[in-house]
């Protein structure tokens, strides 16, 4: 199948073509209001190359940004390109995404996804990429991705029509008569798969045809940076905070240690002192003192 290969031949083919594409008719109305300096602004920033879809007939494109620009920024650019959409209305511009997430690593990462008339996609992206900028941000990545959907969807209906022609002549093999059971049974067989084959193309068709009538845009917004690992948060904060955590876990230890000794130790403490006390030691005394025991079997003296 022809598809980003066919879709990126045809963008280096028609990189700086001159021509006025249909799309620039068809959203004239909604950028009236700016500026001829702002609408020429936004027309230069648009890093994707200049596709009318009058040059690219049944190829249904997807659209894909990325963009650049401070965490405490990104909600609000996100917004702003959902409110150009929802401006647009619901015939012209779809959302089907968003998402907005802080990751470990304390940078933001979001996305919002969007399904557009085809005319005005290109459009579309330029504005988005002049509102970044505005916003101090950069367009880090674009990139443009085609498949052949309208080949795709012709050679379908080739197939349905040679289907339909097959179960045309099945069915007057049907009507002709002279058929055993087991033979008609085989032909009512051979008639229902096409007639499912039938439905499955048409089925294929549909989607190929709503493919080309939205084209698929992604924006996604990433950090810009900041220190690896660490973001835009203090160093000597997290420092300090990873100082307290070390310190706090240390004490426990220590604490949850003593905890476990000092009964034992409290226990060999009065063991000692009984040993040391006055009664003991006059106990050993008396028995360093005690004289020996008399021997029965030793003679008298004198």
């Amino acid at each position: 199948m022809r598809n980003k290969l066919l879709a990126g031949a045809m963008a280096l083919a028609l990189i700086g073509c001159s021509e006025k594409s249909a799309e620039d008719a068809s959203i004239s109305n909604s950028t009236n209001s700016e500026s001829p300096a702002l609408a020429e602004e936004a027309a230069d920033a648009a890093a994707t190359p200049r596709i009318g879809i009058e040059a690219a007939p049944g190829v249904a494109f997807d659209y894909a940004y990325t963009f650049r620009l401070a965490d405490d920024r990104i909600s609000k650019v996100q917004e702003e390109h959902a409110a150009a959409c929802e401006t647009l209305g619901t015939q012209r511009c779809r959302i089907v995404d968003v998402r907005y997430q802080l990751t470990d690593e304390k940078l933001v990462e979001a996305q919002t996804q969007f399904k557009l008339d085809p005319g005005i996609a290109r459009k579309f992206g330029a504005n988005a990429i002049a509102s970044v900028e505005k916003a101090e941000g950069v367009l880090a990545d674009a990139s443009v991705a085609g498949e052949d959907v309208g080949t795709e969807i012709l050679a379908s209906q080739q197939r349905s029509a040679g289907s339909e022609a097959e179960i045309a002549r099945l069915e007057e093999r049907l009507k002709a008569g002279g058929l055993d059971k087991r033979e008609r049974a085989e032909l009512l067989a051979q008639i229902n798969q096409l007639r499912g084959e039938i439905g499955n193309e048409r089925q294929a068709r549909r989607s190929g045809e709503a493919r080309i009538a939205w084209t698929s845009v992604a924006f996604n917004y990433a950090s810009d940076g900041g220190l690896p690992g660490i973001g835009h948060a203090n160093p000597f904060a997290s420092a300090g905070e990873t100082l307290m955590r070390s310190g706090s876990t240390a004490l426990s230890f220590v604490l949850t240690l003593a905890a476990a000794l000092l009964p034992w130790a409290l226990i060999l403490a009065l063991i000692a002192a009984f040993w040391r006390s006055r009664f003991m030691v006059a106990v050993r005394r008396q028995m360093r003192e005690k004289p020996d025991a008399v021997d029965p079997a030793a003679p008298p003296a004198g």
